[in-house]
């Protein structure tokens, strides 16, 4: 794709999981990375950022609309903040991706939700819980009918940022709307759980699922085509543990990054920083496909 037909994004937050996505887009030969904000000029992260190379400012959602237009700008702030940014920046006509747990916007997961999410302007990548989790349960829920749903995320301590701890509450709530959304399931119950262990674990989701009237070869077949898809865009995806009994379906995953740039336990910004990027890249592909005027 040349230069000047790639997607222009912005990235609003300097944080960990913001740092991480801007090397992620600069090195996707579908986007341009053309501004990075943060709060304050001093931050940590917007000196690495602009050290990387690339355009930043102080002063927020602010600096994003003055910035001028651009086509994706990724929410990587806090929840309690995100509502003030899709305010601010619903009138410039941009799509904004939120990766805080907000809940608010169209509920978007990678191979699940399709590329309808492609016609909405504000879309909701729930949670880094929920985009380990979701592309397995959901293969699950073609198989059988789960009454009931529990998932146990546990993330070292060392990846869990301030925003991160804010927004526990959002985390749980968002994650389990989306699990009930996605499995058809009624009852979805999620936890979370940040270790200080030494050395820091690496990212890992276990997941319960109970149901009746499946067949075990079928459950695994599409668990495991489910991985693969994943593994796509985060390479680091792995089922470490699955157990399919009757009426209980077991499986456990960890996520280790890809990259150069995050420590080995920071799987969760990983996966939900490649899913913004690999739906953003999807949206530049149909946008060129789509006939000329």
């Amino acid at each position: 794709m040349a230069a000047e037909e790639r997607r222009r994004v912005a990235v609003l937050g300097a944080g960990l999981i913001g740092v991480d996505l801007a090397g992620k887009i600069a090195r996707s030969s579908k986007l341009e990375l053309a501004l990075v904000a943060g709060r304050s000029r001093d931050s940590l992260g917007l000196r690495r950022v602009a050290q990387m190379g690339h355009p930043t400012a102080a002063g927020g959602v602010r600096a994003v609309v003055e910035a001028g237009t651009f086509d994706v700008v990724f929410d990587a702030t806090n929840a309690d903040s995100h509502a003030e940014h899709w305010a601010a920046l619903q009138p410039t006509g941009t799509t904004l991706i939120d990766l805080t747990p907000t809940g608010l916007g169209t509920v978007t997961v990678p191979g699940v939700t399709g590329h309808s999410s492609a016609a909405h302007r504000h879309l909701n990548l729930v949670s880094c819980g929920g985009q380990a989790s979701i592309p397995i349960l959901h293969a699950i829920a073609q198989r059988c009918t789960p009454s009931y749903i529990e998932v146990v995320s546990t993330g070292a301590s060392a990846s869990a940022g301030p925003a991160t701890r804010l927004n526990l509450d959002q985390y749980i709530a968002t994650t389990a709307a989306a699990i009930r959304t996605c499995t058809g399931t009624r009852e979805a119950k999620v936890l979370v759980n940040i270790s200080p262990a030494r050395p820091a674990p690496p990212f890992r989701v276990a997941m319960t699922v109970l149901a009746d009237n499946f067949r075990p070869a079928p459950v695994r077949t599409s668990i495991a085509a489910a991985a693969d898809a994943v593994r796509a865009y985060a390479p680091g995806f792995n089922v470490t543990s699955l157990a399919v009994d009757p009426g209980r379906i077991q499986v456990v995953v960890e996520v280790t990054p890809s990259g150069r740039h995050l420590p080995r336990h920071a799987g969760s910004v990983d996966i939900i920083n490649a899913a913004a990027v690999l739906l953003t890249e999807q949206s530049a592909t149909s946008r060129r496909r789509e006939p000329r005027p």
